[in-house]
């Protein structure tokens, strides 16, 4: 087949796949809407029904009464919870077994409404029913399935005719096309014949003003210029061996014997590093014992060209890379991994931790909304899984604001504004704002900073430490604890200040050096059911370190924690980052 009718054919069965698509969907979609607009009608007069059946007080008059109504071809049923027929304005009831076991009722009761379309046991006729279950009762709504009916449910084919009409002309466009591209790909081809005679450039055969034309231009234009490009080549390996002489990379090429062809100095330094002997000028590399899998790798018959491994030797990892190339020559490129995947496996842990406290909230936060969407509840029940919900994404706020407010020190820690900041002040504000919580815990403080207490800081930074200590108290150290805060001493443009409680404390000792990690938690009073982010102290920690401060955590001998941290004092600014 030329590639005429190749494109033509091609193009055809995408269309001829895509028309059918949209044709079987708009019937469909037709279908299901008109199914649905008679359900909705099927509905209002059940709930009708319903509605007239729960309010009759004349002993069935008022249902006769609204059924005369209706259309006459309606039929309408009352079932009540068991299955048996309590009314039928056309069939007697006394003569209707139990409807329990029909289909459209059966499954009303589990979903709530249901319909179906089925020859009727008691009359004989087809009907498209329609039954609602209301806890008590059933009531069903049916129209006979005549050719009202379906003709109601049949879609309207003009659509059908409409694309049918749109086929026949994208058939008509989809040769024209297939012909314009035939012929430029027919051009191009008999181009590429002449080229390979090596056809003068002045005698490169016209090309129509297409796409195809301009490629056929630009592959002669190619060609014209190959030779200037051979000239070039020679002058970009001597670049390339230049670029390679001050790579960050160690780069040494092998001959297909395997003997060396080419080293830069910094693949030398790497093999002095991980060799167990001193590996001197143009030695036999590939024989040391650390390039065995290179070795093995050649040795196979595999027609791979590339080859990755790791190497680890003094404490340091490598990460050793072979490109076989097409004469079988090849080269081995050595890359100091070192920090990178020092950082790596930092990242893996900060995002697996990260990962794990999301869940924990995410988890309960779907489980309280899935509840209240899905399962019918009191106003009281599901008012309270909402509260719950709304609880957790505060939960989830505090630990998305705790964990940007890490990052920001750690990456930007220049873009904090740095003043005077009165302790007392930044104290009062943290119990004024944590009163509430203290008094739910019988938690109190006892303020004993010397009166104007000036250190130099970032005033939000120091009261994130307070607030942050302050939380970690009422989280985790008990109910009735006592907190007093004090100024030990002033050394060296420093404040000692002391951070401590009488609570509950840490009985494993050897685990007081890990408060400060992230997400860290203890097993013994400090769980996640107690609140926090789990990143309170690490922040505590990285702010005091950010203004040139250090902090440390002990048991108390009278039981309890005991914070030691020290800030700069106003005037001291050489200290503060």
């Amino acid at each position: 087949m030329t590639y005429q009718r190749k494109l033509t054919l091609s193009f055809l069965v995408i269309f001829v796949i895509f028309t059918t698509g949209v044709i079987l969907f708009e019937q469909n979609q037709a279908y299901r809407y008109r199914t649905e607009a008679l359900e909705e009608k099927l509905d209002a007069y059940a709930e009708m029904i319903h509605d007239c059946v729960v309010s009759d007080t004349t002993g069935g008059n008022a249902l006769q009464w609204l059924v005369s109504t209706m259309p006459r071809d309606l039929r309408l049923t009352v079932i009540n919870a068991d299955g048996r027929v309590v009314f039928d304005n056309i069939a007697d009831t006394g003569m209707l077994d139990n409807h329990s076991d029909r289909p459209e009722v059966a499954k009303a009761k589990t979903d709530g409404a249901a319909y179906d379309i089925r020859m009727s046991t008691s009359t004989n006729i087809p009907y498209i029913y329609y039954a609602k279950y209301f806890g008590n009762d059933f009531v069903r709504a049916a129209f006979p399935y005549d050719g009202k009916v379906q003709n109601f449910l049949k879609p309207n084919n003009g659509f059908l005719y409409f694309i049918i009409c749109l086929f026949i002309i994208g058939l008509i466009f989809i040769n024209y096309v297939g012909r314009l591209f035939g012929n430029s790909v027919k051009r191009l081809r008999d181009f590429a014949s002449t080229t390979g005679n090596e056809t003068p450039t002045n005698q490169v055969p016209y090309f129509p003003k297409d796409e195809l034309g301009e490629i056929g231009q630009r592959i002669a234009d190619s060609y014209t210029r190959l030779k200037e490009s051979e000239q070039t080549l020679v002058r970009e390996r001597e670049k390339l061996l230049q670029h390679v002489h001050s790579s960050a990379e160690g780069v040494c090429f092998f001959r297909p014997d395997g003997s060396v062809e080419f080293y830069n100095g910094l693949f030398l330094q790497y093999m002095n590093t991980i060799s167990d002997t001193v590996v001197s000028d143009n030695p036999a590399i590939l024989q040391l014992n650390v390039f065995e899998p290179v070795r093995m790798f050649l040795a196979s018959n595999i027609n791979e060209q590339y080859f990755e491994t790791h190497i680890n030797e003094q404490g340091m990892e490598f990460l050793l890379r072979v490109n076989v190339f097409d004469d079988k020559s090849f080269e081995i490129v050595l890359n100091d991994i070192t920090r990178q995947q020092k950082t790596r496996r930092l990242k893996q842990e900060m995002t697996g931790n990260i990962a794990h406290e999301l869940r924990t909230p995410v988890t309960s936060i779907r489980g309280y909304l899935e509840t209240v969407l899905e399962t019918p509840l009191p106003k009281e029940k599901e008012r309270d899984f909402i509260n719950k919900a709304y609880k957790q994404t505060l939960a989830l706020s505090e630990l998305i604001r705790d964990m940007s407010l890490l990052t920001k020190i750690e990456e930007t820690p220049g873009s904090f504004n740095f003043g005077n900041v009165n302790l007392k002040s930044i104290v009062n504000r943290v119990v004024a704002e944590l009163e509430p919580a203290m008094q739910a815990k019988g938690t109190s403080l006892d303020d004993r900073l010397p009166e104007g207490l000036t250190i130099h800081g970032n005033e939000s930074l120091i009261y994130s430490v307070f607030r942050n200590l302050t939380d970690n108290v009422i989280n985790h150290a008990g109910e009735d604890v006592d907190i007093t805060l004090s100024l030990r001493g002033e050394r060296n443009g420093y404040a000692y200040i002391s951070f401590a409680d009488n609570g509950c404390g840490i009985k494993d000792k050897s685990k007081l050096n890990r408060l400060f990690e992230r997400f860290y938690r203890l097993d013994e009073g400090r769980t996640r059911d107690n609140g926090g982010s789990g990143l309170g102290l690490s922040i505590v920690k990285n702010i005091i370190a950010l203004h040139g401060g250090t902090i440390i955590a002990k048991e108390r001998r009278e039981g309890g924690l005991e914070f030691l941290f020290t800030l700069p004092l106003n005037g001291d600014t050489s200290k503060a980052k």
